[in-house]
């Protein structure tokens, strides 16, 4: 057997005696989404999907979780961060993820997002991921009220069937978190735009991404983190979060 090259990685995974303390202290430990979940359930009938909706997210407080996009929190979810996005268009801030319940699907829960954990290694010391934000208006109401209307005959109406992406007018946020010792992470986020774009308001600052259409970019950002997921390295790390496919939470 050929000697394993020995990286800082490994140096990482060596240091760690417990998950309490060190570099596995923080990670990518935050939920997607929390609305619509058994442990915020207080209904009388046990209707965890419709006692919690999405509509209540953004202004009633979680009892025992958070949520986040490229959420990154300590072990114990005392000290939450995440991301909140506005492309200008949307009646509410971008803040988690959004998706259909049983009752308004055909499958069961069903997140209506296009997100991808590109790379991460196993001590979180680095970590990237990757959101694809329409910039025309998210249409919350048209993908229940469609999906509800189809009452789970026939194919599902996909976020990329309202034609929110036509003309490859999406931004690619990239959010990278890197460690430079134990504890804490620093982050840097910056959005990309396909042509044709216009201004937007990210604090960040702004480039262009090669005009592929968006169904190719999903096909390809799909296949590339599947693999990653597969092989993995102790170098580069696997995608965060394994267990989950690149397009769905739990």
């Amino acid at each position: 057997m050929p000697e394993v090259a020995r990286t800082a990685e490994h140096a990482r995974l060596r240091d760690i005696t417990n998950d309490h303390s060190g570099w596995r202290r923080w990670g990518p430990y935050l939920s997607e989404r929390s609305w619509g979940t058994v442990r915020e359930d207080y209904s009388s009938d046990g209707n965890a999907w419709g006692y919690f909706p999405h509509d209540w997210a953004r202004s009633k407080a979680y009892r025992w979780g958070e949520d986040g996009l490229a959420g990154f929190c300590d072990r114990y979810q005392i000290l939450c961060f995440a991301l909140a996005f506005w492309n200008e268009r949307d009646p509410i801030l971008k803040e988690r993820l959004f998706g259909l319940v049983p009752a308004e699907g055909n499958h069961g829960e069903d997140v209506k997002e296009y997100y991808f954990y590109l790379d991460s290694t196993p001590t979180h010391s680095y970590m990237k991921w990757l959101y694809k934000y329409p910039q025309r208006e998210y249409p919350y109401s048209w993908l229940v009220e469609e999906n509800r209307k189809r009452g789970g005959q026939g194919p599902e109406f996909e976020l990329l069937d309202t034609g929110v992406f036509d003309d490859d007018r999406y931004f690619d946020v990239f959010v990278e978190y890197a460690k430079a010792r134990k504890g804490p992470a620093t982050s840097a986020s910056w959005p990309t735009t396909a042509p044709p774009s216009r201004p937007a308001t990210f604090r960040s600052s702004i480039g262009s991404a090669p005009a592929i259409s968006m169904r190719r970019r999903v096909a390809s950002f799909s296949s590339r983190t599947t693999r990653t997921m597969q092989s993995g390295s102790m170098e580069r790390g696997a995608a965060a979060r394994p267990s989950r496919t690149p397009s769905t939470a739990t």
